[in-house]
């Protein structure tokens, strides 16, 4: 299998160093990150690239200020900035003596939430770009793609590129055990993995679901408060999705809770213990897999668009996903059926949300109408629509 896949979000990143002084790559630990920036070395002038857990590129930076002065006709590229957060201040004030465009390129794997001294030292100062696991529009590129390869593996790169199943599934038991054990602690969390592997299971069986503070805090023994402040530190090192829930001035009660999922596929099928695609097809969260799988492509290309789900108090109306743009609004549904059917209460939440027109997501080999605005389509073509 090919291990070469062009990332889409590559012409963005040289968009914007032509930009920014600077330009931050954030995005989960080994989500591509390095790979992107390296195979695009040639197209860089000068390029430079530290990793920050390099004992030997770390010790460089001993002395900031003289290393970026030394190296000031070159492109620095920083890996895993958020262990050395000290060096924001010195980027500010570097920057601010030199605002070229194109002189830093700093990759983290936690959000702009746990690096917030980014967003503070350096507005205005930097372009963002966020970096996903690969997405169906990626690995579609290469010969030997398959769906349901995609599906069960999920899209990091070394789960997806194994050699078979079994080779994903070891590289993936050992990315959580990693994170776990290693990736929250360098953050500055104090949280006992094994607590932490407790909450990612009861996520898994709760994937999909209305976030139940109270249970989960219940199964954990721990106070809701806790299990959410747990849940933000997954969600903002991009291990878990918070999908709010939809919100405008209608008459009808809506939820108002937010739904959960696990961000990868292959993550969360390695947490409920399935070991091939079959076991999938006949697990009960297969419905829950494949929404969950669908959010996360649509949400990586419609970036400009506010994401959330709808569910009216009573449950009778039900959206999986809706994307308002300032003129228009889609509704997605999920199905993991090839012949997939709504119900009654899908053609309500339509109404209610005034959707402009809606598409109902499935595994299906080509996508058909059945009404004038209503369309069953699969993964590729709903991102093919909306990148158009």
């Amino acid at each position: 299998m090919s291990s070469i896949i062009p990332r889409t979000d590559k012409s963005k990143v040289l968009k914007l160093l032509k930009i920014f002084p600077a330009v931050t790559i954030l995005g989960s630990r080994q989500c591509g990150k390095s790979t992107l920036i390296r195979s695009m070395s040639d197209e860089i002038p000068g390029f430079l690239y530290l990793d920050l857990e390099n004992r030997s590129d770390r010790a460089k930076l001993h002395e900031p200020e003289l290393f970026f002065e030394y190296n000031s006709s070159k492109t620095i590229c920083i890996d895993e900035i958020q262990t050395m957060p000290e060096l924001f201040n010195v980027l500010r004030s570097v920057i601010d003596n030199d605002r070229r465009p194109g002189r830093f390129i700093l990759l983290g794997s936690a959000s702009r939430e746990i690096i917030q001294r980014s967003s503070d030292s350096l507005a205005g100062r930097v372009g963002l770009v966020e970096l996903t696991p690969f997405t169906n529009l990626e690995v579609e590129t290469i010969a030997d793609y398959s769906l349901f390869r995609y599906w069960f593996r999920g899209g990091y790169p070394d789960s997806y590129l194994a050699v078979d199943d079994e080779s994903s599934a070891l590289w993936r038991e050992n990315y959580i055990r990693t994170y776990m054990e290693r990736d929250i602690p360098q953050l500055g969390f104090n949280i006992a993995s094994p607590r932490m592997m407790r909450l990612l299971m009861l996520m898994a069986h709760d994937h999909g679901a209305i976030l139940n503070l109270a249970k989960l805090a219940s199964a954990m023994d721990m106070t809701a408060p806790t299990i959410r402040s747990y849940i933000d530190i997954l969600e903002q090192t991009y291990i878990a999705r918070i999908l709010p829930p939809f919100h405008k001035n209608l008459k009808k009660r809506l939820v108002k809770t937010p739904k959960i999922y696990l961000r990868d596929s292959g993550i969360l099928h390695q947490l409920l213990g399935l070991k091939d695609y079959n076991a999938l097809l006949s697990h009960t969260v297969i419905g829950q897999s494949w929404e969950g799988m669908v959010i996360e492509n649509v949400c990586a290309v419609a970036r400009q668009a506010h994401c959330s789900f709808y569910r009216s108090a009573t449950g009778s109306e039900e959206m999986d996903l809706v994307l308002e743009y300032p003129d228009r609004t889609l509704a997605i549904e999920c199905k993991s059926s090839s012949a997939p059917k709504v119900t009654e209460g899908f053609w309500k939440a339509m109404a209610t949300i005034e959707a402009t027109e809606a598409y109902i997501v499935a595994p299906v080999a080509e996508g058909y109408r059945i009404r004038d605005n209503v369309s069953v389509v699969n993964l590729s073509e709903i991102i093919t629509l909306l990148l158009s």
